[in-house]
């Protein structure tokens, strides 16, 4: 594996792979490396001959009131981990690299922001849109895998590859999970042993909705009762939403379908954590 801190390196270590006739894939991450993570080169590696990942806590995508300085950070256990799996080529730019002084544009999404994480972390959407359209430009990949937590955040991308007819593929892996259920995140290194327990609510609301579905039940209405109602099962955890919605545009459905995906977010004592169901998946 060879770390490089440059665009101009990163650019020069790609067109060398790619005037081997190499494929290049790309696994774009804020570091704290888990499984979930891991599991994304595992796909690249599968789709590409030579696999990039990018380490960088990107300031654009934090709230004022928000944890960037907190956000968990181990760059050395990043680098070991990256290694073992097998990763080309680890970027691990400055924020100074990847804006200089003197910028003037963002990428600034257009209604797919607007509900969930969207209206919770405003401007939240423009900086992840504007940091990947920046790494897309830099490594210039053939493919790029994102995970299935962060599901607006992937539709979100797809819809800017899409838009900006930008000459690569969007893949979005499954969500990797603890053995009882718990979404893999960075942020549950948060959690204290007991908010850690409460926080299986939100995996088995998710479940009880896919178990009333599959019984027949499709109203999306009733599902969202069906979720709601188990959340409420941890008084202690504080949900932001609960919702069943479209794979496209994220807007609640009338009736769930095969591809409906069930969203919900919470917080566990100080820690905001996501996660999501696709029906029939």
């Amino acid at each position: 594996m060879r770390t490089v801190a440059t665009i101009a390196d990163v650019r020069a270590q790609v067109a060398r792979a790619r005037a081997g006739g190499q494929r290049i894939a790309f696994v774009p991450t804020m570091g704290f490396l888990h499984e979930g993570h891991l599991a994304l080169v595992d796909e690249a590696h599968r789709l590409g001959g030579f696999v990039v990942m990018s380490i960088f806590v990107n300031p654009l995508q934090f709230g004022p009131t928000e944890d960037l300085a907190r956000y968990p950070r181990d760059p050395a256990g990043d680098s070991a981990k990256a290694e073992r799996r097998g990763i080309h080529l680890l970027f691990t730019p400055s924020a100074d690299e990847m804006y200089p002084p003197g910028r003037a544009v963002t990428v600034v999404p257009r209604r797919l922001d607007e509900r969930w994480e969207g209206a919770i972390r405003p401007g939240h959407f423009a900086g992840v849109l504007t940091v990947v359209a920046k790494l897309f430009g830099i490594v210039q990949p053939d493919v790029a895998v994102f995970g299935q937590k962060d599901i607006q955040q992937a539709t979100l991308v797809r819809a800017m590859v899409r838009d900006l007819d930008m000459n690569l593929a969007i893949v979005v892996a499954p969500t990797v999970r603890e053995s009882d259920g718990l979404a893999l995140s960075s942020r549950n290194s948060y959690l204290l042993p007991d908010e850690r327990r409460r926080a299986l609510v939100l995996s088995r609301a998710l479940r009880a909705v896919e178990r009333a579905w599959r019984g027949g039940m499709t109203v999306g209405a009733e599902l969202t009762r069906v979720g709601d109602k188990e959340l409420a099962t941890e008084p202690a955890v504080r949900p932001d939403y609960f919702a069943l919605v479209d794979p496209d545009g994220l807007e609640p459905v009338g009736r769930a379908t095969t591809g409906t995906i069930a969203l919900v977010a919470a917080r566990v004592g100080a820690t905001r954590l996501i996660d999501n169901l696709i029906l029939g998946a």
